[in-house]
């Protein structure tokens, strides 16, 4: 494989790590926070309904969650091109 190949299969694979923590991401604010906040307010969390605790604070503690998830993809992908230190 050149070092061109080599580059954007990084990328690609790269792009499809952030579209997929994206879509969690997304999945777990807008459609825990207010599309499925109904459903899920059946269910109590610390004596909060559960839907209203992912639009106040669960959505920003999964982002958080993701951002550790990234590095950790994003340093095996490293390891796995050549591109770790």
């Amino acid at each position: 494989m050149t070092n061109k190949d080599n580059a954007k299969a990084y990328w690609k694979e790269n792009i499809r790590y952030v579209l997929i923590l994206l879509l969690v991401w997304f999945l777990v604010s807008y459609g825990a926070g207010i599309m499925f906040k109904d459903a899920l307010n059946n269910i109590k969390l610390g004596g909060f309904k559960l839907g209203f605790w992912f639009a106040q604070q669960g959505s920003m503690y999964v982002f958080v969650i993701l951002i550790f998830v990234y590095v950790r993809l994003m340093n095996k992908l490293d390891k796995k091109y050549g591109y770790d230190e």
